[in-house]
């Protein structure tokens, strides 16, 4: 392993990394079963390659191209099934997911930040929505609220929210 690096390093950048890396293997790899195995040979690989990787360059970069060999087998051993995409549509997904990544993480890190600014009934209601997965009649049971109120109320909210990192995402764009 590269003495500059050690254990605790690679689970620090993967673990910063994991939801990105399984999101790009997902867009390559038709069926979830199927990136489940994929993912889970990549990070044997990621790990056994961690001395390769160059300390201060772009750890996504870098993982990427490893999972994509790695999708790239998948595909070798699965040649005979139907849903297979070609080289060509692998290599725009590719250079596409890895040009948009960042992107997608500073939308996320913009939306973090723009929820944690709504007020604590709104973002109650956010959880209730989306990490608890309920359903907007059972949130309006729970809340002893009407249904309509509900859908308004999130509509305001997804509307607020919006506005939020649309308007922070046009400060860094060019």
């Amino acid at each position: 392993m590269n003495p500059q690096l050690d254990g605790s390093e690679f689970v620090q950048l993967y673990s910063a990394y994991e939801a990105r890396l399984r999101g790009y293997v997902q867009s390559l790899v038709p069926r979830w079963s199927d990136a489940d195995d994929v993912m889970q040979r990549s990070n044997l690989v990621l790990w056994k390659k961690f001395s390769q990787y160059q300390p201060g360059s772009n750890f996504f970069a870098w993982a990427c191209q490893i999972v994509r060999l790695e999708v790239l087998k998948f595909r070798e051993g699965a040649a005979r099934d139907k849903m297979i995409f070609t080289e060509a549509f692998l290599d725009a997904v590719d250079e596409h997911t890895v040009r948009r990544s960042d992107e997608l993480q500073t939308r996320i890190d913009f939306l973090e930040q723009c929820v944690s600014r709504l007020s604590r009934e709104h973002q109650e209601l956010l959880r209730l929505c989306y990490d608890e997965q309920r359903t907007v009649v059972s949130i309006a049971e729970h809340l002893n609220r009407k249904v309509d109120g509900i859908y308004k109320t999130l509509s305001r909210i997804h509307l607020a929210l919006y506005s939020c990192v649309s308007r922070r995402m046009a400060k860094v764009q060019p």
